[in-house]
């Protein structure tokens, strides 16, 4: 018994001294607003995503799947290194690990949440917490009946219940004295918990008085557990309480940014660059009289699958002083295949390459731009330091003396090629020529040798931001051979390379710089270098010889193709599929149908996926275009789209499904917009009255349908009044292949559906973000209006879809030339307010557009 008391003395001292020793670095908000570490005094800089495995659907997932929740987020850890993240950030959901008083339930939660912490506390990625979310755990299922406060009061009620408060309160206190069992250390106490976020976006609807007086109750309950960790809290919601917030006990303020909105449902198309050109905060003065900080906690362009907009987003987040930053949400490996946990997000290394290397270039953008210096206004902030960001061809890029890191392929040559140190690459460069799909990884270890790291190529089957399920796949994984060319000094043409992550390899030998890699990890080593990586002992954050993929998932024959809308006659004009298979694909073919008669062009490969055919000049005659992809293979021929077994060349050939491509004679109209198919694509805010109503037989009407044009937003309450409703539709896809160039007006087919006259304004959105437009006047009649693109002149661009947080502005505003260009348009935007007299302003409004033409 003696023994058992002095040992269980030592090891209370020893988690003393631990938390004691550890406590003596930590962070502090300085007199001037930074983050800075203690006692060194450096300024705090970090970037990386949430992530929330431990808790909810995510964790539900992992059991229905079978799976060991631990084990799933080692995998993800890995990438999170792999990616140079040095930043985690969480909103736990307290309602599974508390009860309605407020005590720490010390569950499988809370375990799964400490072993998190501890693993990430070995990569030296350091942790802003938020300790209460006020969600139920259900998103996207329905909300389980859980033991916690939030369940009991909801958010509401948690803001302000006098026995809510208390919870918290008693809550917070538990949650930050709670000594991690994997690390031995309090959360007070860790040196890698940067900052704590009292609250994930509560919504203020009281008084100052009793908001500062909740802030400071939660505050002093942090305090109580004997944490000087600095203390944030959201200051986006209810921001006509800015005042408030930083006058209350916290050293700074969290903010959020979905520049695309949420929810859309699919892709939303076109160049958004324009919508994060600037993170103007209008209550800027009030923080900086305050001294206080500023925190991102959550970001997304959400329901787009573009790799540029991250480090757009990260440089407008440094020139608004902001020192750290988290994506909003990293998907779960074992559930992005389907997407389920958020489904207007979408971001994996394993399913997203492009886009995950956009974080890894917006991370290097934290740590290496000056914080709040100005890089400029829209398109001339693209080239800024070391980075670059184009929209047409998705790219964002890093090129330092010894990083080179880009999104997607692309001609930049590195800065310092002898220098380099570390390539990070998804396509081709100037230093790799690459066939596969999936991101790519060298990281030099020593003079003459590197380490290369390949991950499976994903095919991206449905659009991932729509309905989703466990049972529904939206994107599939091939493990293939792929071709890569390397050149790097210092490594030769003829180096030596195997794979490191199976014992089943052998060292094989490189041809003028070109090598066939299956994903895996590899030494890459120059002729005559003797290199043992079982020996290295040099500086690498990561395990030499690891490599973390998902496991293959193709199971059948894919063909990604979407058949162009439109094309002109005697255009050239090329096909192009992505093709992907459990089988090879021994030949891939179009057929074209002219009536009864299929006229067959063998597709070329470029690599083992992507394929292309141009279009018999023959065929391209005014008309509709038809025809299939055959793919042959040993079990026969497989007949796309709708993967029928054989070709219509059998007599038993049922298949009704084609391809088809409208074929229009140059100079005749092109249709911009139609009610009748496009109006599921235009980008608004929502409003009950807004929906589509058939007119007659063959035309269909986009109704809108206002109330009044401005009301007051509760949580915005200072805001200046904007009178204005516009609505967004970009026609690439729609016009397809063909080129707007000699056509001279705008018709537009619409009316008002009031009594009376309407006002409303028709702009042309060029890809730079200006726009050009004329106001009409709409009656009842439906008629078709004509403007002459020579009426056109600079309008407001409104910045759509509307951004969140709120306060953001509503007007993109920019310097560009009032230069018009009739083949750099991209979209309409109809506004209603302009030209509109004051009087009638706040009265309703109602208008119908059925088309829109380019004639």
């Amino acid at each position: 018994m003696t023994q058992n008391i002095k040992s269980i003395t030592v090891l209370i001292l020893l988690i003393f001294n631990i938390n004691t020793a550890f406590s003596q670095v930590t962070t502090v908000v300085d007199e001037k607003g930074i983050i800075r570490w203690e006692p060194s005094g450096e300024e705090v800089k970090g970037f990386g995503v949430n992530y929330s495995a431990p808790f909810a659907h995510a964790y539900r997932s992992a059991e229905k799947l079978g799976l060991d929740i631990k084990a799933e987020i080692d995998k993800d850890l890995y990438h999170f290194s792999r990616l140079n993240f040095d930043l985690y950030r969480l909103h736990v959901w307290d309602t599974e690990i508390s009860d309605a008083e407020g005590n720490l339930l010390e569950n499988e939660h809370l375990d799964a949440f400490d072993y998190l912490l501890s693993e990430l506390k070995k990569r030296k990625i350091n942790f802003v917490i938020t300790p209460i979310a006020y969600w139920g755990n259900g998103w996207p299922e329905p909300d389980e009946d859980t033991p916690g406060f939030s369940n009991k009061y909801g958010k509401e009620g948690s803001l302000t219940n006098p026995k809510a408060i208390a919870a918290q309160q008693n809550y917070l206190t538990q949650f930050m004295s709670h000594v991690n069992p994997y690390t031995g250390i309090a959360y007070k106490n860790d040196p890698n918990l940067i900052a704590v976020e009292i609250s994930n976006e509560p919504h203020h609807r009281g008084t100052p008085k009793e908001v500062k007086e909740f802030i400071n109750k939660l505050t002093k309950a942090i305090r109580d557990s004997g944490s000087q960790k600095p203390v944030f809290y959201n200051v986006t919601h209810s921001v006509h309480l800015a005042d408030t917030y930083f006058e209350s006990d916290i050293q700074g303020g969290t903010f959020q940014w979905y520049p695309t909105g949420l929810g859309f449902k699919k892709e939303i198309p076109g160049n958004l660059l324009p919508n994060v050109n600037d993170y103007n905060i209008p209550f800027s003065n009030v923080i900086e009289n305050n001294n206080a900080a500023k925190l991102v906690y959550e970001f997304d362009a959400a329901d787009v699958n573009r790799s540029y907009i991250y480090p757009a987003m990260a440089r407008s987040f440094r020139e608004a002083g902001i020192q750290i930053g988290t994506h909003f949400a990293y998907d779960p490996s074992f559930l992005a295949y389907a997407n389920t946990e958020y489904n207007t997000h979408y971001m994996n290394l394993n399913y997203t390459p492009h886009k995950a290397l956009g974080l890894m270039v917006a991370g290097e953008i934290f740590h290496h731009t000056k914080l709040a210096e100005d890089q400029g206004t829209y398109p001339d902030n693209l080239k800024f330091g070391d980075f670059l960001i184009q929209y047409e061809d998705d790219l964002a890029v890093y090129n330092s003396a010894e990083k080179f890191i880009y999104t997607n392929s692309n001609a930049e040559k590195p800065k310092a090629i002898s220098e380099l140190r570390e390539i990070a690459g998804h396509g081709s460069s100037e230093v790799i020529e690459y066939g596969g799909k999936g991101a790519y990884f060298l990281d030099k270890l020593e003079e003459g040798v590197w380490r290369l790291e390949v991950m499976p190529d994903p095919f991206l089957i449905q659009d991932p931001f729509g309905n989703n399920s466990l049972d529904k796949t939206i994107s599939v994984i091939k493990y293939n051979l792929n071709e890569m060319e390397i050149n790097l000094p210092g490594l030769g043409e003829n180096f030596d390379f195997k794979q490191i992550n199976t014992s089943e390899s052998e060292v094989q030998k490189a041809k003028g710089g070109a090598i066939s890699v299956l994903p895996g990890t590899y030494i890459l080593s120059a002729e005559g270098k003797d290199f043992e990586f079982e020996n290295f002992e040099g500086e690498f954050r990561l395990e030499v010889d690891n490599f973390v993929a998902v496991e293959e998932s193709v199971d059948r024959t894919y063909v990604l193709h979407k058949a162009t809308n439109a094309a002109e006659a005697n255009q050239s004009f090329c096909i192009e599929a992505v093709i992907v298979s459990n089988e090879e694909i021994k030949k891939a073919e179009i057929w074209f149908q002219n009536g009864n008669i299929y006229e067959a062009v063998q597709m070329k490969a470029k690599n083992q996926y992507d394929y292309s055919a141009e279009v018999p000049q023959n065929l391209l005659v005014p008309g509709t275009l038809t025809y299939h992809i055959i793919l042959e293979t040993e079990n026969g021929k497989l007949t796309f789209p709708g993967n029928v077994s054989g070709s219509p060349e059998n007599w038993d050939f049922y298949s009704e499904d084609a391809y088809s491509t409208r074929i229009y004679n140059k100079g005749s109209a092109i249709s911009l917009f139609d009610a009748s198919v496009d109006a599921h694509m235009v980008v608004h805010s929502w409003k009950p009255g807004n929906k589509v109503v058939p007119i007659n037989s063959v035309e269909d009407e986009f109704q809108v349908r206002l109330d009044q044009l401005f009301s007051l937003d509760i949580e915005n309450k200072n805001a200046a009044p904007i009178y204005d409703y516009s609505f967004r539709y970009n026609f690439q896809k729609k016009i397809g292949a063909r080129l707007p160039g000699d056509q001279k007006e705008l018709i537009i087919k619409a009316r008002n559906l009031k009594l009376g006259t309407e006002k409303l304004q028709v702009a042309l959105l060029m890809k730079n973000g200006s726009a050009f437009g004329k106001i009409i006047e709409l009656d009842q009649d439906l008629k078709e209006i004509r403007i002459r693109l020579d009426e056109l002149e600079p309008v407001k661009t409104v910045t759509l879809p509307r951004p969140y947080p709120g306060f953001l502005s509503y007007y993109f505003e920019h310097q560009n030339p009032e230069d018009f260009d009739l083949q750099e348009v991209e979209a309409l935007q109809f506004s209603i307010g302009p030209g509109i007299e004051r009087e009638n302003l706040q009265k309703s409004h109602e208008i119908g557009i059925v088309k829109v033409n380019l004639q």
